[in-house]
């Protein structure tokens, strides 16, 4: 049988499907098998305020459609939006792909993917940042 396994961390806590679930005081691992289930780490999330950059607000965004306690139309126009306004800024091929891989996600049904390939834009976000 194959799924998500999950790995948790004494008291780390996870969203799925709307519901916040805390470990207990040992590491723990278990594995998710129903498809399309909406999991997230809430220490890799990022806080409404932290959502100060193009890339981080649109994984801001991506979160919200995860934790389904949103009008998700509304959030998933803002978000495609915001991804191609992200794919007009970034001028690079390997950086486009990353918001191209994002956008197909979306169009998928797949917030967790669209989620993760935004994150990989984070790092170039933040260097192009720090030149400035």
């Amino acid at each position: 049988m194959s799924g998500l396994v999950l790995k948790l961390g004494p008291k780390e806590r996870i969203l799925i499907n709307g519901v916040i679930i805390e470990n207990g005081d040992r590491r723990s691992r278990f594995t998710v098998v129903t498809p399309k289930a909406n999991i997230l780490r809430l220490k890799d999330t990022i806080h409404p305020d932290s959502a100060n950059t193009p890339v981080k607000y649109a994984c801001f965004l991506a979160q919200l459609l995860l934790s389904g306690e949103v009008d998700i139309e509304v959030v998933k126009s803002r978000l495609e939006r915001q991804m191609e306004t992200l794919k007009m800024a970034f001028k690079d091929v390997h950086e486009k792909s990353h918001v191209s891989e994002a956008i197909d996600s979306l169009e998928q049904g797949s917030p967790y993917c669209c989620l993760k390939s935004l994150r990989k834009l984070l790092p170039i976000e933040k260097s192009l940042m720090d030149c400035k």
